[in-house]
Protein backbone atom coordinates (compact mmCIF):
# COMPACT_ATOMS: atom_id res chain seq x y z
CA UNK A 1 0.00 0.00 0.00
CA UNK A 2 3.00 2.37 1.17
CA UNK A 3 4.56 1.72 -2.31
CA UNK A 4 1.39 2.49 -4.50
CA UNK A 5 0.86 5.52 -2.30
CA UNK A 6 4.51 6.92 -3.01
CA UNK A 7 3.79 5.97 -7.11
CA UNK A 8 0.61 7.45 -6.71
CA UNK A 9 2.88 11.04 -5.73
CA UNK A 10 5.46 10.85 -7.95
CA UNK A 11 3.28 10.37 -11.15
CA UNK A 12 1.24 13.73 -9.97
CA UNK A 13 4.80 15.09 -9.18
CA UNK A 14 6.06 14.20 -12.87
CA UNK A 15 3.03 15.60 -14.41
CA UNK A 16 2.70 18.42 -12.61
CA UNK A 17 6.41 19.09 -13.84
CA UNK A 18 5.65 18.68 -17.11
CA UNK A 19 2.67 21.38 -17.18
CA UNK A 20 5.37 24.01 -15.64
CA UNK A 21 6.43 26.53 -17.89
CA UNK A 22 8.91 29.10 -17.08
CA UNK A 23 9.20 32.10 -20.05
CA UNK A 24 12.44 32.95 -20.53
CA UNK A 25 14.34 35.12 -23.79
CA UNK A 26 14.74 32.68 -26.91
CA UNK A 27 18.42 32.36 -27.87
CA UNK A 28 17.59 33.12 -31.61
CA UNK A 29 14.23 35.50 -31.23
CA UNK A 30 11.67 35.39 -33.53
CA UNK A 31 11.11 38.25 -35.73
CA UNK A 32 9.36 40.21 -38.78
CA UNK A 33 10.50 42.89 -41.11
CA UNK A 34 8.08 44.00 -44.01
CA UNK A 35 8.54 46.66 -46.89
CA UNK A 36 6.48 48.05 -49.26
CA UNK A 37 7.93 47.99 -52.69
CA UNK A 38 6.15 49.50 -55.65
CA UNK A 39 2.48 48.48 -54.71
CA UNK A 40 3.91 45.03 -53.35
CA UNK A 41 4.32 43.88 -49.58
CA UNK A 42 7.48 42.01 -49.26
CA UNK A 43 7.35 40.76 -45.66
CA UNK A 44 10.93 38.18 -43.94
CA UNK A 45 10.43 36.14 -41.03
CA UNK A 46 13.36 34.70 -39.47
CA UNK A 47 15.11 33.93 -36.78
CA UNK A 48 18.06 36.08 -35.00
CA UNK A 49 21.05 33.91 -33.95
CA UNK A 50 23.92 35.49 -31.86
CA UNK A 51 27.78 35.42 -32.21
CA UNK A 52 27.94 34.66 -28.72
CA UNK A 53 31.76 35.04 -28.95
CA UNK A 54 31.74 32.28 -31.86
CA UNK A 55 33.24 32.18 -35.01
CA UNK A 56 30.24 32.07 -37.99
CA UNK A 57 31.38 32.04 -41.36
CA UNK A 58 33.56 28.91 -42.46
CA UNK A 59 33.32 27.55 -38.67
CA UNK A 60 29.38 26.94 -37.32
CA UNK A 61 28.25 27.71 -40.07
CA UNK A 62 30.32 25.84 -42.75
CA UNK A 63 31.70 26.86 -46.48
CA UNK A 64 29.70 25.37 -49.07
CA UNK A 65 26.76 24.12 -47.17
CA UNK A 66 23.16 24.88 -47.33
CA UNK A 67 22.47 26.65 -44.53
CA UNK A 68 18.65 27.93 -43.05
CA UNK A 69 20.05 31.27 -43.19
CA UNK A 70 19.47 32.35 -39.47
CA UNK A 71 18.02 29.59 -36.79
CA UNK A 72 15.16 27.35 -35.82
CA UNK A 73 12.65 27.65 -39.14
CA UNK A 74 13.68 28.55 -42.19
CA UNK A 75 13.99 32.04 -43.26
CA UNK A 76 10.47 32.53 -45.34
CA UNK A 77 9.92 35.46 -47.59
CA UNK A 78 6.40 36.14 -48.96
CA UNK A 79 5.36 38.18 -51.25
CA UNK A 80 2.08 39.59 -52.31
CA UNK A 81 2.51 40.21 -55.88
CA UNK A 82 4.70 39.14 -58.45
CA UNK A 83 8.08 41.09 -57.88
CA UNK A 84 11.46 40.83 -59.91
CA UNK A 85 14.01 39.00 -57.49
CA UNK A 86 17.99 39.50 -58.77
CA UNK A 87 15.86 40.26 -62.34
CA UNK A 88 14.06 37.45 -62.30
CA UNK A 89 10.26 36.45 -61.94
CA UNK A 90 9.20 35.51 -58.75
CA UNK A 91 5.21 34.87 -58.66
CA UNK A 92 3.30 35.96 -55.43
CA UNK A 93 3.17 33.64 -52.38
CA UNK A 94 6.06 31.93 -49.40
CA UNK A 95 9.56 30.61 -50.20
CA UNK A 96 12.22 29.36 -48.26
CA UNK A 97 15.15 31.21 -48.23
CA UNK A 98 18.49 29.13 -48.12
CA UNK A 99 21.96 30.00 -48.99
CA UNK A 100 25.54 28.57 -49.17
CA UNK A 101 28.08 30.93 -47.86
CA UNK A 102 31.10 31.14 -49.28
CA UNK A 103 34.30 33.37 -48.55
CA UNK A 104 33.47 35.39 -52.39
CA UNK A 105 30.43 34.37 -52.83
CA UNK A 106 27.17 33.54 -51.69
CA UNK A 107 24.35 31.15 -53.56
CA UNK A 108 21.15 32.60 -52.81
CA UNK A 109 18.53 29.86 -52.75
CA UNK A 110 14.74 30.34 -52.83
CA UNK A 111 12.31 26.87 -52.66
CA UNK A 112 8.98 25.94 -52.45
CA UNK A 113 9.03 24.73 -48.66
CA UNK A 114 8.54 27.46 -46.86
CA UNK A 115 7.94 25.53 -43.29
CA UNK A 116 10.72 24.02 -43.03
CA UNK A 117 12.84 23.26 -39.43
CA UNK A 118 16.33 23.70 -40.59
CA UNK A 119 18.01 22.70 -43.81
CA UNK A 120 18.04 18.81 -42.66
CA UNK A 121 15.18 18.33 -45.07
CA UNK A 122 16.26 20.47 -48.30
CA UNK A 123 15.45 19.15 -51.73
CA UNK A 124 16.58 20.55 -54.50
CA UNK A 125 14.59 20.17 -56.67
CA UNK A 126 12.03 22.46 -55.37
CA UNK A 127 14.22 25.27 -55.66
CA UNK A 128 12.38 28.05 -57.44
CA UNK A 129 15.48 29.84 -58.45
CA UNK A 130 19.23 30.16 -57.47
CA UNK A 131 21.48 33.08 -58.19
CA UNK A 132 24.69 34.31 -56.29
CA UNK A 133 25.97 37.63 -54.94
CA UNK A 134 29.13 39.05 -54.05
CA UNK A 135 29.30 39.14 -49.97
CA UNK A 136 30.86 42.35 -48.77
CA UNK A 137 32.47 42.87 -45.42
CA UNK A 138 31.19 44.85 -42.62
CA UNK A 139 33.05 47.84 -40.95
CA UNK A 140 31.10 47.35 -37.41
CA UNK A 141 30.95 43.51 -36.69
CA UNK A 142 26.89 42.57 -36.21
CA UNK A 143 26.11 40.46 -33.20
CA UNK A 144 22.81 39.76 -34.27
CA UNK A 145 21.68 38.29 -37.21
CA UNK A 146 19.68 40.89 -38.94
CA UNK A 147 17.51 41.20 -42.13
CA UNK A 148 16.33 44.31 -43.45
CA UNK A 149 15.52 46.41 -46.83
CA UNK A 150 18.02 49.26 -47.55
CA UNK A 151 18.67 51.41 -51.08
CA UNK A 152 15.16 52.54 -51.55
CA UNK A 153 13.64 53.91 -54.29
CA UNK A 154 9.72 53.90 -55.18
CA UNK A 155 10.05 50.98 -56.99
CA UNK A 156 13.15 48.72 -55.61
CA UNK A 157 14.84 47.61 -52.86
CA UNK A 158 17.54 45.44 -51.15
CA UNK A 159 16.75 42.41 -49.09
CA UNK A 160 20.10 43.07 -46.91
CA UNK A 161 21.52 39.98 -44.84
CA UNK A 162 24.43 40.44 -42.18
CA UNK A 163 26.13 38.92 -39.64
CA UNK A 164 29.50 38.60 -37.90
CA UNK A 165 31.34 40.74 -40.96
CA UNK A 166 29.77 39.51 -43.56
CA UNK A 167 26.70 41.77 -45.25
CA UNK A 168 24.79 40.57 -48.74
CA UNK A 169 22.16 42.01 -50.40
CA UNK A 170 19.33 40.94 -52.45
CA UNK A 171 17.66 43.11 -55.19
CA UNK A 172 14.27 43.39 -55.02
CA UNK A 173 11.86 45.44 -57.84
CA UNK A 174 8.17 45.81 -58.44
CA UNK A 175 7.38 48.02 -61.27
CA UNK A 176 3.36 49.10 -60.83
CA UNK A 177 3.57 51.72 -64.01
CA UNK A 178 1.51 49.34 -65.99
CA UNK A 179 -1.30 49.02 -63.41
CA UNK A 180 -1.48 52.55 -62.62
CA UNK A 181 -1.94 53.95 -65.78
CA UNK A 182 -4.56 51.40 -66.75
CA UNK A 183 -6.13 52.37 -62.85
CA UNK A 184 -6.02 56.20 -64.06
CA UNK A 185 -7.28 55.16 -67.55
CA UNK A 186 -10.24 53.33 -66.44
CA UNK A 187 -10.71 56.02 -63.27
CA UNK A 188 -10.52 59.12 -65.26
CA UNK A 189 -12.76 58.39 -67.67
CA UNK A 190 -15.63 57.70 -65.36
CA UNK A 191 -18.31 60.37 -65.38
CA UNK A 192 -18.54 60.82 -61.16
CA UNK A 193 -14.98 61.02 -60.90
CA UNK A 194 -13.58 62.14 -57.63
CA UNK A 195 -11.05 64.91 -57.06
CA UNK A 196 -9.08 62.35 -55.15
CA UNK A 197 -8.72 60.51 -58.34
CA UNK A 198 -7.66 63.89 -60.41
CA UNK A 199 -5.46 64.98 -57.84
CA UNK A 200 -3.80 61.42 -58.08
CA UNK A 201 -3.55 60.92 -61.66
CA UNK A 202 -2.23 64.83 -62.25
CA UNK A 203 0.71 63.70 -59.34
CA UNK A 204 1.54 60.50 -61.16
CA UNK A 205 1.82 62.35 -64.09
CA UNK A 206 3.96 65.17 -62.81
CA UNK A 207 6.10 62.52 -61.19
CA UNK A 208 6.95 60.43 -63.83
CA UNK A 209 7.29 63.07 -66.59
CA UNK A 210 4.39 62.17 -68.55
CA UNK A 211 1.71 64.58 -70.62
CA UNK A 212 1.95 67.72 -68.88
CA UNK A 213 -0.79 68.96 -70.41
CA UNK A 214 -3.40 66.43 -69.06
CA UNK A 215 -1.82 66.77 -65.86
CA UNK A 216 -2.83 70.60 -65.81
CA UNK A 217 -6.04 69.25 -67.37
CA UNK A 218 -6.46 67.65 -63.87
CA UNK A 219 -5.08 69.76 -61.64
CA UNK A 220 -7.66 72.59 -63.22
CA UNK A 221 -10.38 70.39 -61.92
CA UNK A 222 -8.95 69.45 -58.63
CA UNK A 223 -8.84 73.49 -57.55
CA UNK A 224 -11.94 74.18 -58.99
CA UNK A 225 -13.36 71.68 -56.89
CA UNK A 226 -11.42 72.58 -53.87
CA UNK A 227 -8.94 75.64 -53.53
CA UNK A 228 -6.65 74.47 -50.55
CA UNK A 229 -2.95 75.12 -49.99
CA UNK A 230 -1.68 71.39 -51.22
CA UNK A 231 -4.12 71.76 -54.42
CA UNK A 232 -2.56 75.32 -55.11
CA UNK A 233 1.03 73.61 -55.10
CA UNK A 234 -0.21 70.54 -57.11
CA UNK A 235 -0.96 73.24 -60.33
CA UNK A 236 2.09 75.17 -59.19
CA UNK A 237 4.53 72.61 -59.97
CA UNK A 238 2.96 71.38 -63.06
CA UNK A 239 2.83 74.71 -64.30
CA UNK A 240 6.38 75.35 -63.46
CA UNK A 241 7.54 72.05 -64.93
CA UNK A 242 5.96 73.70 -67.77
CA UNK A 243 7.52 76.62 -68.11
CA UNK A 244 4.88 78.60 -67.08
CA UNK A 245 5.97 80.49 -64.34
CA UNK A 246 3.80 83.35 -64.16
CA UNK A 247 0.91 80.88 -63.40
CA UNK A 248 3.00 79.34 -60.94
CA UNK A 249 4.17 81.92 -59.33
CA UNK A 250 0.14 83.07 -58.98
CA UNK A 251 -0.65 79.62 -57.66
CA UNK A 252 2.64 79.75 -55.54
CA UNK A 253 1.53 83.00 -53.99
CA UNK A 254 -2.20 81.99 -53.04
CA UNK A 255 -0.83 78.40 -51.43
CA UNK A 256 1.85 80.19 -49.82
CA UNK A 257 -0.75 82.66 -48.23
CA UNK A 258 -2.89 79.56 -47.25
CA UNK A 259 -0.49 77.45 -45.96
CA UNK A 260 0.96 80.07 -43.57
CA UNK A 261 -2.46 80.49 -41.89
CA UNK A 262 -2.76 76.63 -41.69
CA UNK A 263 1.00 76.53 -40.06
CA UNK A 264 1.81 73.79 -42.51
CA UNK A 265 5.82 74.31 -42.59
CA UNK A 266 6.24 71.94 -45.01
CA UNK A 267 3.94 73.56 -47.78
CA UNK A 268 5.19 76.97 -46.70
CA UNK A 269 8.38 75.74 -47.90
CA UNK A 270 6.98 74.02 -50.65
CA UNK A 271 5.52 77.44 -52.42
CA UNK A 272 8.33 79.42 -51.78
CA UNK A 273 10.75 77.32 -54.03
CA UNK A 274 8.21 77.34 -57.03
CA UNK A 275 8.62 81.50 -56.06
CA UNK A 276 12.28 81.48 -55.72
CA UNK A 277 12.83 78.90 -58.89
CA UNK A 278 10.14 80.88 -60.72
CA UNK A 279 11.67 84.26 -60.21
CA UNK A 280 10.38 87.06 -62.51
Amino acid sequence: MKKLVLSAALALSLVSLSQAQIATPAASPAATVAQTVGLAKVTVDYSRPALKGRKMFSDQVPYGKVWRTGANMITKLTVSDEVMINNQKLAAGSYGIYTIPNANEWTIILNKDANAFGAFAYKQENDVMRFTVKPVRLATPAEFFTIDFTDFTPTTANLAMRWENTQVSIPVKHDPDARIMAQIQEQTAKPDANMGIYFAAADYYYQTNRDMKQALEWANKVVDKDKQYWTYYLRAKIAAKMGDCKAARTDAQQGLALAQKAGDDAYIKNHQQILSDCKM
